[in-house]
């Protein structure tokens, strides 16, 4: 996350890498807040109520995610205005949020008011109290095709993200974008189990029913993914589900 997409669509540095004692101090804390969460929402909540504790401009802050389908929803909402400026941007396909979600890896708007780039959003975010705002992208399209994310912090003021806010905003979302990471791995992992567990057993309904060793067992079940061009873990789903004889 090495650079901001500026409201004149220009780029531009972070803040400078030193980071302070008060980044330490304050990622410690974010350390602390999310290390007990086991499920992504509860990871993602920690972060978002983190960063409000811990940036005195940010008041409000969500995580953004479009499915496949296009549907938004906000998760990890501290309070109803980010909830609202999600279903605004669902509403008119545009805004901060959503271009840091499909495309920019971050996106800053310091002054709604002044800033041209989405009309309808920003009409309707200032009308709820919204002035400034942050977003960083967490998940691609590429990575995960049914999930693009971003994390949104909001400012009820304008001006209110200096160089050091959005150094520890950007390492917010690195946590954030690890939260993902760690979900992707373990679902991958239990579906391997899963996976392994039903070859498992439909290798041995077939080694019962006809007699056959481990290895011919599992042989029949790979000439029947082969012919029939299926996954072998479906194979042996179908297996379990209706018996080895059909």
């Amino acid at each position: 996350m090495a650079g901001v997409i500026d409201s004149n669509g220009h780029g531009s540095p972070l803040a400078g890498t030193d980071f302070t004692d008060t980044v330490r101090d304050a990622m410690a804390e974010v350390t602390r807040r999310f290390a007990r969460p086991t499920d992504i929402d509860a990871t993602l909540s920690a972060i978002t109520t983190a960063a409000v504790a811990l940036l005195d401009t940010v008041d409000s802050a969500d995580v953004l995610l479009i499915d496949e389908d296009d549907n938004y929803r906000s998760t990890a909402a501290t309070s109803p205005l980010a909830e609202a400026l999600s279903k605004v941007q669902q509403r008119y396909h545009q805004g901060p949020c959503v271009d840091a979600a499909v495309g920019e890896t971050m996106v800053l708007s310091q002054n709604l008011r002044e800033d041209a780039r989405w009309p309808d959003f920003t009409t309707e975010a200032m009308t709820a109290g919204a002035h400034g705002v942050l977003s960083f992208q967490l998940y691609t399209h590429q990575q995960r095709p049914s999930c693009r994310a971003a994390l949104n912090l909001f400012s009820t003021t304008a001006s209110a993200f200096d160089g050091d806010t959005q150094t520890l905003a950007a390492t917010l979302a690195t946590h954030a974008a690890l939260a993902f990471i760690a979900q992707d791995r373990e679902a991958q992992f239990q579906s391997a189990l899963a996976s392994r567990d039903a070859i498992g057993q439909a290798k041995g309904m077939l080694m019962e029913r006809f007699g056959v060793d481990a290895v011919r067992a599992f042989e029949l079940m790979r000439h029947l993914s082969q012919e029939s061009n299926t996954p072998i873990v479906t194979i042996a789903a179908r297996i379990i589900t209706t018996g080895p004889d059909h």
